[in-house]
């Protein structure tokens, strides 16, 4: 294992929204992970966010826990795993965080492994005409993308800039297409340069192009991710 994915020591932390299991160092944290939003003072919603019944001794208001706001028990009544913020248990969500907590579960339930368990492909750095094989793999902790070959690279996914997935088979009456590369960009930690690689999923490689794709398929979500966190 390398020093890179060495297990860091995880505390349970209690908040208003529930118990989470997070690192003991801010800085070990997943570059996927969302912050706990801040409530809504209750003096500051007498009426459901959503529906806007009014709220009383019969109709309580609840806290959705993945954007703060108020709620009644009918708008907020779902109990979702929220992987992104490290909770222990489901928690409360208004009915749009919901879904797209939902849909967040496939990347940590099945497109996280698939970026753990790597991929082939023939990689290109910068605007040299030479490629290499290597596999391609993301850590156990999500914080490194490794690249193994003749040569080694160690990218901070916190230092990717862009994620540009390439494919072939556009057709102006939206056929099909299929992911064949990625151009990836990164900066050099302690610098603002910029490099990039170009992954290509390689002709040589067919039984394991389906799986070049996967891995292509989940390091776009992973991107997604990537940038709503940077962006919060």
């Amino acid at each position: 294992m390398s020093g890179r994915e060495a297990r860091e020591g995880k505390k349970l932390v209690r908040s208003p929204s529930g118990l989470r299991m997070v690192p003991e160092s801010r800085a070990a944290r997943s570059p996927f992970g969302l912050e706990e939003p801040p409530w809504v003072p209750d003096k500051e919603c007498p009426r459901c966010m959503q529906c806007n019944t009014k709220f009383d001794f019969i109709t309580r208001k609840h806290h959705c826990r993945r954007c703060g706001k108020c709620f009644c028990d009918k708008c907020c009544s779902k109990k979702v795993p929220l992987p992104r913020m490290c909770f222990v248990d489901p928690v409360r969500q208004c009915a749009e965080c919901a879904l797209v907590s939902q849909k967040e579960a496939e990347f940590y339930d099945k497109q996280l492994k698939v970026l753990m368990n790597g991929a082939t492909f023939f990689v290109t750095p910068g605007i040299s005409e030479k490629s290499e094989t290597m596999v391609c793999r993301l850590s156990n902790n999500q914080r490194y993308l490794f690249l193994d070959g003749d040569s080694h690279y160690e990218i901070e996914v916190a230092q990717i800039t862009t994620v540009q997935i390439l494919t072939e088979g556009f057709t102006p009456g939206g056929g099909n297409t299929r992911a064949i590369g990625m151009l990836l960009q990164y900066k050099v930690p302690g610098s603002e340069e910029l490099k990039q690689l170009k992954f290509t999923a390689g002709e040589d490689f067919n039984s394991n192009k389906k799986l070049s794709a996967t891995w292509l398929a989940a390091m776009h979500k992973a991107a997604k991710l990537l940038y709503e966190s940077r962006d919060q």
